[in-house]
């Protein structure tokens, strides 16, 4: 008995190094070379996330381009599905920004759980889906299978100041 006890002690420790931690959704997002920065407040009497319990609701957030400024047109006609996907990703970053402020960590996230993405888009658009494929892919690639959502990817006629995309999103946390 004692010789099984030491046999499985020394199997635990040689197996120890071989786990692996998983890395944090910051140090993955360093690792991309994406730096998150202090969010800008919303301007008027919206907020950019609001917490209850342990699911934080985040407000559309619009494509920010990294030098400043949005991200604008229409899909079918001034953009491309390839662009689309990218101001897509562009939002993640900032929905990412804005919950971080909100939540401190963003190792606190234990899933991502909606998102509602609304593509401006030209009438005969129908590749709302592959647009929003930039955000989901992101997300995936940030948390994991924690990053898997729910989601809706709708055509509009217009957005506010014309940016391309607006997204919004429900993510539950750890307390």
């Amino acid at each position: 008995m004692l010789k099984s006890l030491v046999f499985l002690f020394f199997i635990s420790l040689v197996a120890l190094p071989t786990i692996s931690h998983a890395q944090s959704p910051e140090k993955k997002l360093k690792k991309m070379g994406i730096t998150l920065k202090n969010p800008e407040p919303f301007k008027g009497s919206i907020v950019k996330a609001v917490r209850t319990g342990n699911l934080v609701f985040l407000s559309g957030h619009g494509p920010v381009k990294p030098e400043g400024g949005m991200v604008t047109g229409k899909l079918g006609t001034e953009l491309t599905v390839t662009e689309g996907r990218a101001a897509a990703k562009l939002v993640g970053i900032d929905l990412l920004t804005s919950l971080k402020a909100e939540i401190g960590d963003l190792s606190k996230v234990k899933k991502i759980v909606k998102v509602l993405g609304m593509v401006n888009a030209s009438p005969e658009f129908d590749e709302q889906p592959q647009v929003m494929n930039g955000f989901s892919d992101f997300m995936v690639e940030v948390f994991g299978e924690k990053g898997r959502h729910a989601r809706s990817a709708v055509g509009m006629g217009s957005l506010p100041g014309d940016i391309a995309l607006e997204i919004e999103m429900i993510v539950e946390i750890e307390d």
